[in-house]
Parts: structure tokens; C-alpha cells; sequence
């Protein structure tokens, strides 16, 4: 099976519809990926269920389908970076599902492992049990959370095998592994792409069985969401 596109716009096209559900990999501006984003913008798809650890800034990331009004609801953990965010969700314009952090990486993974739904005490005591089971247990009490399953997943990797098999950079892997598995169908962004058999199991961190199509951008922008530069002190030399 021939998992790779020319094109992030050729990977998505027949794939994404109004009203999906979609899942994107990454972490502040980190490690997502970029060229799949401008391409499901470009898509002009409307009322989108976005699942990302955050809303990307103003005109980058997921920023850019917010400008766009392409996204109705979030379901994040958190949205600081992002004053068009802000706009629309204090105006009723967007919904929010707000979700901490640790939730919303093991709802993926739960989602992806085949697990409807799991307890955890993250969450007991404030809105983010609202409407939710809870539940006892030894003396302690545990809110239901329900596992996230994505029409969609949007995934970047620093390298992939045409099999699909994954390697993420550094701290670029955040939540792509979890994206990637909880998606029906995952497409995934790389730098480099190797032929199968190239890449060494052990380091392997994505197994190719939940990658469906291979985009290769082989020179992203990677912005860097803040950057602060110390003065230069002269020495007088």
C-alpha cells in the first residue's frame, strides 16, 4: 500500500468534510504540522471539532482556522497565546471544552487503545466534572472522562519509513504519538523519509499500522511562540 501524497493539499482533499472532528499533534507551536494546517485552511471545511493541546497564535497553527471561522469548538487545555481565541469564546462564538493536560493526552491514548472511557481524579470538584459520573473509589472520588476518537488526525514527525513507521524529534513528540493513535484516519507531516527497513526498531515511536497517508515537508517554518534575548554587554576589548 502506497502511504505517501505529493502534497499536504493532495493528502487531505478526499479525506476531510464539514462538521469532522480533527486532531492535531503538538505543543505551543512545537512540533505541529504546519503544512497540514495551511492545507485543511485552504480546504475551506467549515464547523470543525478541533482536539489540540492548544490553539496555536494569532495567524499560525490552529490560529489560522480561527481567523478563518472554520472552527466551532475546541477541546484544549489551553488557549493563553491566542487574543482571536479569546475574542470568540468570551463573544459565544466558539465553544470550549476545556480539558487539563494529563486528561486530554490519555483520552487520545484511550481513544486509539479502544478504551471508551477511564476515571481519574483530575478535575473532581471543579467544572471540568460538570455533567460527568463520578464515581468512588477507596475513599476517593474520580470523575468518568470519555476517550476522544478523531475523524481525523494531523500528525508531525522529524522521519517516517514508507511504511508509516515514525520517529519524532526531541520534544516535538508531545502529543503527536497520542494524536496519531487516535485518529480513523492519521496523516502525518515529515522531514525525511526513508525506505522501509532503514529505521532501527527501538527507535521507532509511532508503529506504521496507525499511519494511513505520509506528507513530506522537508523545510518547515517552525516558528518559536516566544523568544526573549538577553542585552549583549560590551567588555570594552
Amino acid at each position: 500500500m502506497n502511504k505517501l501524497y505529493p502534497d499536504a493539499q493532495t493528502a487531505l482533499q478526499d479525506i476531510v468534510k464539514d462538521g469532522q472532528t480533527i486532531a492535531v499533534g503538538g505543543f505551543g507551536l512545537c512540533g505541529i504540522p504546519e503544512a497540514l494546517i495551511a492545507a485543511l485552511r485552504d480546504s475551506g471545511v467549515q464547523n470543525l471539532t478541533a482536539i489540540s493541546n492548544n490553539a496555536g497564535v494569532d495567524g499560525f497553527g490552529l490560529g489560522q482556522l480561527l481567523t478563518t471561522r472554520q472552527i466551532k469548538k475546541m477541546i484544549s487545555s489551553y488557549v493563553g497565546e491566542n487574543k482571536e481565541f479569546e475574542r470568540q469564546y468570551l463573544a459565544g462564538e466558539l465553544a470550549l471544552e476545556f480539558t487539563p493536560q494529563g486528561t486530554l493526552a490519555e483520552k487520545l491514548r484511550a481513544g486509539g487503545a479502544g478504551i471508551p472511557a477511564f476515571f481519574t481524579k483530575t478535575g473532581v470538584g471543579t467544572i471540568v466534572a460538570e455533567g460527568k459520573e463520578i464515581r468512588e473509589f477507596d475513599g476517593h472520588q474520580y470523575v468518568m472522562e470519555r476517550a476522544l476518537v478523531a475523524d481525523v488526525s494531523l500528525v508531525k514527525a522529524y522521519k517516517a519509513d514508507k511504511a508509516g513507521n515514525l520517529v519524532y524529534n526531541k520534544t516535538a513528540r508531545n502529543f503527536n504519538p497520542n494524536v496519531a493513535m487516535a485518529g480513523k484516519i492519521t496523516v502525518v507531516e515529515v522531514e525525511h523519509l526513508v525506505e522501509i527497513g532503514e529505521l532501527d526498531p527501538d527507535e521507532i515511536h509511532t508503529p506504521g499500522i496507525y499511519v494511513h497517508r505520509i506528507v513530506v515537508n522537508a523545510h518547515p517554518e517552525k516558528r518559536i511562540e516566544q523568544r526573549t534575548i538577553s542585552a549583549t554587554k560590551s567588555t570594552g576589548e
